[in-house]
């Protein structure tokens, strides 16, 4: 048998420059590494020492990837997307930017929607679910006034490479396993990157006003959590189990709950079957 690793193909930088970076872009620079920790620990560092808004890191593998809630992701070298995105979203005022993570989802399901022909829907607040699995995460960080989006996107990975699921949580998927129409990294690093860009540029032009924007209307149409029963384990051990009604204009998830409405601004959500 034929070691699946010999036979994916590693990312040009070259190529992803060519198809996104543009005069009056918001990418300025894509860069690709064979290894590294986190990328978006590398780029929190380069934040902090004042790198400017655009630039994009790729790893073909982490050796400490992290996800929401602490977790760890992983993934075979070259099996997946692996990459950090360093914003500046300095015209949008701090309360509105909690939007950055959700927007990253609506951006990367619409391209993955598009590019790979899958239907993909989004768990609140930015978990990817497709084929009843979870097919990428989003973790977005802060340092100072910059923001770190980083994405993880099973491509090629099969059943046995994927790690099984953490407690209570879907498991994990690859575009190669949902049979997907296109596998080719670059063409769907780019289109999410393009994506990205559209969106970003939106609601940044509109101040961070996610309903002026239409982040908000986008993201509630591809939300699977809307309209399903839901346990959310919150900060502090509270726990609130209710139907998931809507999410507000700040990305607060809305949960109609025993004791009335809750609004949840982070916790980790369980869709109950």
């Amino acid at each position: 048998m034929r070691n699946a690793e010999l036979d994916r193909e590693s990312l040009s930088a070259e190529l992803l420059r060519e198809a996104v970076i543009r005069p009056g872009g918001l990418w300025r620079d894509i860069r690709v590494v064979a290894e590294t920790g986190s990328t978006n620990a590398d780029l929190l560092a380069q934040a902090a020492s004042g790198a400017p808004e655009g630039v994009v890191l790729v790893a073909e593998a982490q050796s400490a990837g992290r996800g929401r809630m602490g977790r760890n992701w992983v993934s075979p070298p070259r099996a997946a997307l692996t990459f950090s995105m360093l914003l500046r979203p300095a015209q949008v005022p701090p309360a509105s930017r909690s939007w950055v993570p959700l927007l990253a989802g609506v951006a990367l399901a619409s391209s993955l929607r598009a590019d790979a022909g899958v239907d993909t829907r989004l768990k609140w607040p930015n978990d990817l679910l497709a084929g009843g699995g979870k097919l990428a995460g989003i973790l977005a960080e802060q340092v100072s006034q910059a923001i770190v989006v980083g994405a993880g996107v099973n491509v090629s990975a099969s059943s046995d490479e994927l790690p099984g699921p953490a407690a209570a949580s879907l498991a994990p998927t690859s575009l190669a396993l949902l049979g997907a129409a296109c596998l080719d990294r670059h063409r769907l690093l780019a289109g999410m990157l393009a994506e990205f860009e559209r969106w970003y540029r939106t609601w940044a032009g509109q101040l961070g006003d996610a309903e002026a924007s239409g982040l908000r209307q986008e993201y509630r149409a591809l939300c699977a959590t809307l309209g399903r029963q839901v346990r959310i384990s919150m900060p502090g051990g509270r726990e609130v189990t209710g139907l998931a009604s809507d999410v507000d204009s700040s990305g607060r998830l809305m949960v109609d709950s025993a004791s009335g409405l809750v609004a949840v601004s982070a916790g980790d959500v369980v869709h109950v079957r």
